[in-house]
């Protein structure tokens, strides 16, 4: 699911997965157990916040639902990709056990269908296609805890 830093102006060097709950929980201890190395968003969301792009070497502090730092990542590789062009690597990647790129393209399409595209200015988004646009960002784990 979605990581992004928080908006500039903020804290840019800090990482947040989905949005606090249950979902955030779930994608911080992917994160910290090593397993999720990889999270895509929509790049619509990037250019409209004004965001810079994550650069390859950039680390950012990853947070909990708390907003408390629980560890640190590293970003080794940075793609916007077509969503028709998401493949297996990236489903699995993703840490979330997806079994196929069908099953990451239908939870990712609900999610951003269901909680990104409704806080995006009407039109933004007319509609989810293999031509979307989507950025991938991979990382490491670098340390676990506050850094």
């Amino acid at each position: 699911m979605t990581g992004r830093p928080t908006p500039p102006s903020s804290r840019p060097d800090v990482i947040a997965f989905g949005f606090p709950g249950p979902l955030r929980d779930t994608l911080v201890a992917a994160v910290l157990s090593g397993k999720k190395t990889a999270t895509s968003a929509l790049a619509i969301e990037w250019e409209l916040e004004g965001a810079a792009i994550p650069r390859v070497g950039q680390r950012f502090t990853v947070v909990d639902s708390d907003e408390r730092p629980v560890g640190l990542i590293e970003t080794t590789a940075v793609e916007v990709i077509r969503l028709g062009d998401a493949d297996l690597r990236l489903a699995h990647d993703e840490g979330e056990d997806f079994e196929d790129v069908a099953q990451w393209r239908a939870d990712h399409e609900r999610f951003w269908n269901d909680e990104v595209i409704p806080t995006l200015p009407e039109g933004a988004v007319p509609g989810l296609t293999d031509d979307t646009e989507i950025l991938v960002t991979r990382f490491r784990l670098v340390t676990t805890g506050d850094r």
